[in-house]
């Protein structure tokens, strides 16, 4: 079955697989959004007159009945239908006759597609800003913890001066920060209502398109109905990135973990359990987690680029080279979803060394506490600089390793509280509850 057919035209099987592709495994992510869409869709159809008031109780009551199905994994997409719209006006003609064939009146499948994919990246977005929460949160709480554990800091990955795991941990966590501001712009651009664009021209049909936007709780209309079918492609760009934000903070956790698990430098371990062996040499301890996390990140971070290049040159309107979006960017959401969880369970067991800069060849990440000493005796810094560079080259340099770094963001003021405040305003914004409301009124 296909929404377009005439009955007076075949499709050959081999184009026919072509370009359906995988859509329709994708197509099962897309159905619980489908359905709501159509209960939307059918309430206003009813509100304009395009349906009876009956006609659209039916149609909503069985729309209902297919969302559950959903819910406990019972639907599918049978042999020769070709998508999940097809599938739900299957399933709602079977039941209600004429009736059911009436909901695809005054849309397009090109705006049903639209706004499954815009309700679904919505719903993403916010299962993986739920994930986000907890990563930060232990971030924060390793950060206070281990906030009087030094350890060298590195730039050119020599050694420069000191640093401490309060920052290593913050440091990350106020990342986490700046991601999910990118996130929550993704979010704006996703949670705009398409419905109603149709092909991408508009309908004839008095439809409100105010009306699906707020009981589909989105923020606002993507009201130009061209820039609307031009939105596909460019909103899961926009997530792709937000995406790639993220991945790239934890691919670089990752490269650290691995660097200090590294028995050169020595400044971290876990659990056995939680690291790999060798089949030859016993005494192995591989960062297996961190490896495959900094691995699968890095491939997201390829992401905004892929999409980028699907989406290339191509005039407005619809056009079928969208549908490979899925492909791509779907997976990407429970990939970040289970390297956060993996870093989660990786950081909670943590060990971390102390007295790491006691060591002796740690010496020279104290030279700019030693300018810094000569500076408050009144030393112009140059002169200061030139006097430790030279008990450097001639082997009488010595130092303590007493740190006091008070500003904003330094060693003895981490500022996590302020860290805090910055990540709870910014998931203030998403409005998460608003849309919870509206789909609990649509799902009844």
């Amino acid at each position: 079955m296909k929404l377009w057919s005439k009955d007076n035209t075949d499709t050959s099987r081999l184009v026919e697989k072509f370009t359906v592709g995988r859509d329709k495994e994708f197509d099962l992510l897309l159905a619980p959004f489908d359905v709501l869409g159509s209960i939307a869709h059918a309430k206003m159809l009813a509100s304009v007159g395009l349906l009876t008031s009956e006609e659209a109780e039916k149609l909503i009551a069985e729309l209902r009945d297919i969302y559950q199905l959903i819910g406990k994994g019972q639907f599918t997409i049978e042999e020769g239908i070709e998508d999940v719209h097809s599938q739900v006006e299957l399933l709602l003609t079977q039941k209600l006759g004429d009736t059911g064939k009436k909901i695809h009146s005054a849309r397009s499948r090109n705006d049903q597609v639209l706004v499954d994919v815009k309700l679904f990246l919505r719903n993403e977005i916010e299962e993986l800003v739920r994930e986000v929460q907890p990563v930060f949160q232990l971030l924060q709480q390793q950060s206070e913890q281990f906030k009087d554990h030094l350890f060298p800091g590195y730039t050119h990955l020599q050694l420069a001066m000191p640093s401490s795991f309060g920052l290593w941990f913050g440091a990350y966590a106020e990342s986490l920060v700046d991601d999910m501001i990118t996130l929550q712009a993704a979010y704006q651009v996703v949670n705009k209502n398409p419905l109603g664009s149709a092909a991408g021209y508009g309908s004839s049909f008095p439809i409100n398109r105010t009306l699906t936007t707020q009981l589909l709780g989105f923020a606002d209309l993507n009201y130009n109905v061209v820039y609307a079918q031009m939105g596909r492609g460019k909103a899961e760009r926009i997530t792709a990135m937000a995406l790639a934000n993220l991945a790239d903070t934890l691919s670089r956790l990752s490269m650290d973990a691995c660097l200090y698990l590294n028995q050169n430098f020595d400044f971290i371990s876990f659990p056995a359990s939680l690291t790999t062996g060798s089949s030859i040499m016993p005494h192995k301890k591989n960062p297996d987690v961190f490896e495959l996390v900094r691995s699968y990140c890095n491939r997201l971070k390829a992401l905004p680029n892929e999409v980028l290049m699907m989406t290339s040159n191509l005039p407005s309107g619809y056009h079928r080279d969208l549908q490979l979006l899925k492909e791509h960017l779907f997976p990407a959401f429970q990939t970040l979803k289970d390297c956060l969880n993996m870093v989660s369970l990786m950081l909670s067991n943590i060990s971390i060394k102390e007295n790491i800069l006691a060591d002796e060849k740690y010496k020279y990440v104290f030279s700019v506490e030693e300018v810094n000493k000569l500076v408050l005796q009144g030393v112009p810094f140059r002169d200061a600089y030139k006097q430790v560079g030279m008990a450097i080259e001639e082997g009488r340099f010595t130092y303590t390793t007493e740190v006091k770094h008070v500003h904003e963001g330094s060693i003895g003021n981490l500022c996590n509280d302020k860290i805090g405040d910055m990540m709870q305003q910014t998931l203030d914004q998403f409005g998460f509850q608003k849309v919870h409301a509206a789909i609990r009124d649509l799902a009844g």
